[in-house]
C-alpha cells in the first residue's frame, strides 16, 4: 500500500468531505480529507490504481489539485 498526502484547494465543508471520500472508496482507496488543512490523505494499492487516476478523480468532484 502506497501513501500520500495531497493539496486541495476549493473544499469548505462536509459535503466536500463526503463527495471526495465517496468518489475514492469506490475504487478502493482508503481516504481522509482535511479541510481545515486543505489536504487528502490516501493510502492504495498501485496495482489497482495510481496517483494520477486518484488526482483526477478528485478533480472530477469539482476540487483543483495542487
Amino acid at each position: 500500500m502506497k501513501k500520500e498526502v495531497l493539496k486541495v484547494n476549493g473544499m469548505s465543508c462536509n459535503h466536500c468531505v463526503r463527495s471526495i471520500e465517496e468518489a475514492l472508496k469506490k475504487i478502493s482507496v482508503q481516504v481522509k480529507v482535511d479541510v481545515a488543512g486543505k489536504t487528502v490523505s490516501v493510502e492504495y494499492d498501485e496495482t489497482q490504481v495510481n496517483l494520477e487516476q486518484i488526482q483526477q478523480i478528485i478533480e472530477d468532484q469539482g476540487y483543483d489539485v495542487m
